[in-house]
């Protein structure tokens, strides 16, 4: 009999263990930051951002607020896929252009997520003025530069990722996390603007300043009268003829 007993409370014992052993096992797992980055809830704002003032312009799930530059009504290349606002090179029947803001912006914080495939292009477009006699975003609007880590002009230091395009080299060199997601901040603030790439900052400009507008005059951009002259527009999105996927896109003032 007291065999009998002794063995069932080593049974029992046993069974507790491993239970406790597996409770453990998955608490351990839940803590890891794949656990978390797999659990993250996309385009969605916390409750301390929307105190900070944060805003989403894109909620996954339509294209609220968003129209493509100079043709709203088009049936775009761009559309939301699971959860992303997403480029769709590959139907020849879609309009191609940029996807502008419906609203215009002087002083804020923009944040969001994108991946772009090996030798993709793309870019953030920062005050775009939307006018008829100006064909193109990218003619008043600067470029944050997005780029595949494949992509022919990945070393040239004004285009790599993060650039001013064509104007700055990277301030600190970061690299793209290649086929993953990349995060992008942008900061204008009377017409000073920061340029960050998964957390370091990639550039710093003043368009403001008479040597931005050297700059500009050095440039081929000399050519398009309304380029980099504002410091308030439109935030758009390039469609360069490769797919592109972004997501998590929200904005504050300043």
């Amino acid at each position: 009999m007291h065999k009998m007993i002794t063995g069932c409370l080593l049974t029992l014992f046993l069974l507790v263990s491993c239970k406790n052993e597996k409770k453990n096992e998955v608490s351990e797992t839940w803590r890891t930051k794949k656990a978390a980055i797999e659990n993250a809830v996309h385009n969605q704002l916390l409750e301390v951002e929307k105190e900070a003032g944060w805003e989403l312009l894109f909620d996954g799930e339509t294209m609220n607020g968003w129209h493509l530059y100079n043709d709203a009504g088009a049936q775009s290349v761009w559309e939301v896929l699971d959860g992303t606002l997403h480029s769709n090179p590959n139907d020849e029947s879609l309009t191609a252009g940029d996807l502008v803001t419906d609203k215009t912006y002087e002083n804020y914080e923009l944040s969001l997520e994108w991946k772009v495939i090996g030798n993709g292009n793309s870019g953030i477009f920062i005050n775009v003025q939307e006018l008829p006699h100006v064909p193109t975003a990218w003619q008043s609007g600067p470029e944050y530069q997005i780029l595949g880590a494949d992509h022919m002009d990945y070393d040239v230091p004004e285009k790599r990722p993060g650039c001013l395009y064509v104007f700055l080299p990277q301030q600190h060199k970061v690299e793209v996390k290649q086929g993953d997601w990349n995060k992008t901040t942008i900061k204008q603030k009377d017409g000073k603007i920061e340029f960050y790439l998964n957390g370091e900052l990639t550039a710093e400009e003043d368009l403001t300043s008479p040597e931005w507008k050297d700059k500009v005059t050095a440039s081929h951009f000399s050519k398009y009268p309304e380029f980099g002259k504002s410091t308030s527009g439109q935030i758009a999105l390039q469609y360069w003829y490769f797919e592109t996927w972004f997501r998590n896109i929200k904005i504050r003032e300043l």
